[in-house]
């Protein structure tokens, strides 16, 4: 009877361990060590093909001449709501100017695996890349002049920046800004949160930008974000052999 026991849980864990590994789109065959499969590349030994082809089709989408800035990280819900925007958007990069960020979950769904987030120490450091690399950055706010959604200039690189809900855009990135982008509004309040204002201001930027350029992310970034996916879900694989075995 022991041995009948001892032959149950056997297969019963290797049921499991089976079941596991194909929901995670592995072959079983691949991590049995008695049933060594062919060598195969990286991509097919991590992933399915169906599950590259739309992390490709995604980056094929994105548009790498919008970045968002966001200054003052405080309440990590709404930065990570605002990520979230980006990624559904197609916006390829997010400047977070803090010194640490973790991300709130049930805000950000996980989109920060999906875009190239970036946290620099202050808010100069990042705009001076950003001009150093061709982009015009507009902070939102709600001054004289400032553009609208609809007249935002698009005809180069443009990164749109966000300040703190308390405080707004800090006097330092005010300065070193090309201008500013506001929202109109008629009701008295005349505020709204950072992470509804961020979506309203960067669908329409990036929409207006792709009407100009199309989806401009170049190959070069495409593929180094692949293959770091590609990179993520390996050492994913390896750990859940490690722990099924």
């Amino acid at each position: 009877m022991p041995c009948l026991f001892r032959a149950l849980r056997f297969w019963v864990r290797r049921a499991s361990r089976v079941a596991a590994l194909r929901l995670a789109g592995i072959d079983p065959r691949m991590s049995d060590a008695t049933t060594p499969a062919p060598a195969a590349p990286a991509e097919a030994r991590s992933v399915t093909p169906a599950r590259a082809a739309k992390v490709r089709a995604a980056l094929d989408n994105r548009v790498g001449t919008v970045v968002a800035v966001v200054e003052s990280v405080r309440r990590r819900h709404n930065a990570s709501a605002l990520v979230r925007s980006c990624e559904a958007f197609g916006i390829h990069e997010v400047h977070l100017i803090t010194g640490f960020f973790k991300p709130s979950t049930g805000a950000s769904r996980a989109a920060e695996r999906w875009v190239k987030v970036r946290v620099f120490p202050n808010v100069s450091d990042s705009i001076d890349e950003l001009h150093a690399r061709g982009f015009k950055v507009y902070v939102a706010d709600l001054v004289d002049g400032a553009y609208t959604p609809e007249t935002l200039p698009v005809d180069t690189p443009v990164a749109v920046l966000f300040g703190s809900e308390v405080r707004g855009v800090s006097a330092e990135a005010s300065a070193k800004a090309d201008g500013a982008v506001m929202i109109p509004m008629r009701g008295l309040t005349e505020s709204l949160n950072v992470s509804v204002s961020g979506a309203i201001l960067l669908r329409a930027a990036a929409d207006r930008r792709r009407a100009v350029v199309g989806n401009d992310l170049d190959a070069a970034e495409k593929s180094r974000f692949f293959q770091e996916w590609i990179g993520r879900e390996e050492s994913g694989r390896r750990g859940l052999v490690a722990r099924a075995g």
